[in-house]
């Protein structure tokens, strides 16, 4: 079921499979927004949405970034943690500047397969899939990349969890 619904009153959830750059009919960008169970075309562009989603979160899309940078070094096309408590993990296709860039939720991905040399299907969790046209390459770095920055973000929260944990413990 596809709804087209105003940008003000949507919100990046952990339901929330892929933001997905398309073009109006007249050659405005806007999203396609997969959720696990509905699809919306949504009139802002992806990123504006993800920037949006990060602000809802308490920072911004240029704030995410720049903790990616400062967690991973990752510079060009880097992930970023909308949400970490919620497994809210994005990755951009393209450069975020770029209107063509869509943005991939990394929790929902089953598996990722080529389509010729330029193109890649991504199959989520719940069966749905995708084709992009974006190398296989490009995208398995991408998705490998998330996963390396997911783990070190997710250990860094852990490790601070038990470091308060254990400085409770021993004050009492």
């Amino acid at each position: 079921m596809l709804n087209e619904i105003n940008s003000i009153t949507y919100e990046v959830t952990p339901l929330t499979m892929a933001v997905l750059s398309k073009k109006d009919e007249a050659g405005m960008t806007q999203t396609y927004v997969l959720e696990e169970s509905r699809e919306y075309t949504v009139h802002t562009t992806p990123t504006r949405m993800i920037d949006d989603a990060c602000k809802f979160f308490g920072s911004s899309l240029k704030g995410r970034l720049e903790g990616t940078k400062g967690i991973s070094r990752i510079t060009h096309k880097a992930p970023i943690a909308i949400d970490p408590s919620s497994g809210m993990y994005f990755f951009p296709t393209a450069s975020p500047t770029n209107t063509k860039c869509s943005w991939i939720a990394h929790t929902h991905i089953l598996e990722i397969q080529p389509i010729g040399k330029s193109k890649t299907k991504i199959t989520f969790k719940n069966g749905k899939s995708i084709i992009l046209t974006v190398s296989y390459g490009s995208m398995l770095n991408q998705v490998q990349r998330t996963a390396q920055f997911r783990f070190s973000l997710d250990t860094r929260i852990k490790l601070l969890k038990e470091s308060i944990l254990n400085n409770q413990e021993n004050e009492s």
